[in-house]
């Protein structure tokens, strides 16, 4: 396993559209295992194949590492089925959008299918913060980030101070 560079706003790639992953095999397996210790190294809890540069329609979430234990998920070729009318809004941040924090409004319950680490085909019925990360992890997919869904001028004041922070970090 390595960690991966993780892509930061506004670059480009992380504006692709991923495309599907043919078959789960162990090329696939050794990229899940990467994206997971990268999310680790970064103290995320999701991560989707374009934010490390591969434009597959691939995440990996571990809602519990926030609390000190390991429960990694992979989700390949993840589409949402169904989404409630009822919405719900958090403050979301992102590795691409490091030290950004805004609220985000999205549907409070999501069906959703995938296939698993394994090539197995499983569907999930999801609220709360797993509602809420797939779907913020499944945006990166289509290229949009968190900050799409904010107003133009908070979008662009994250995206200025993200640049900001850039430099300050090269500079140094």
């Amino acid at each position: 396993m390595s960690i991966r560079p993780v892509l930061t706003a506004p670059d480009p790639r992380l504006k692709a559209m991923s495309e599907d992953v043919a078959q789960v095999n162990d090329e696939l397996k050794k990229l899940i295992d990467d994206m997971l210790e990268t999310m680790y190294a970064e103290d995320g809890i999701g991560l989707a194949a374009i934010q490390v540069g591969v434009p597959k329609r691939l995440l990996v979430m571990d809602l519990a590492q926030k609390e000190g234990r390991r429960e990694p998920q992979a989700f390949v070729n993840p589409r949402i089925l169904w989404a409630s009318d009822e919405t719900t809004t958090v403050q979301e941040g992102c590795l691409s959008v490091p030290d950004i924090w805004e609220d985000v409004e999205r549907p409070t319950r999501i069906t959703a299918e995938f296939l698993d680490r394994d090539g197995t085909l499983k569907t999930v019925e999801a609220n709360g913060l797993l509602s809420t990360c797939l779907q913020h992890e499944m945006d990166h997919l289509n290229g949009v980030l968190f900050i799409d869904h904010l107003s133009k001028l908070k979008r662009s004041m994250a995206l200025r101070k993200v640049q900001k922070a850039r430099r300050l970090e090269q500079a140094s």
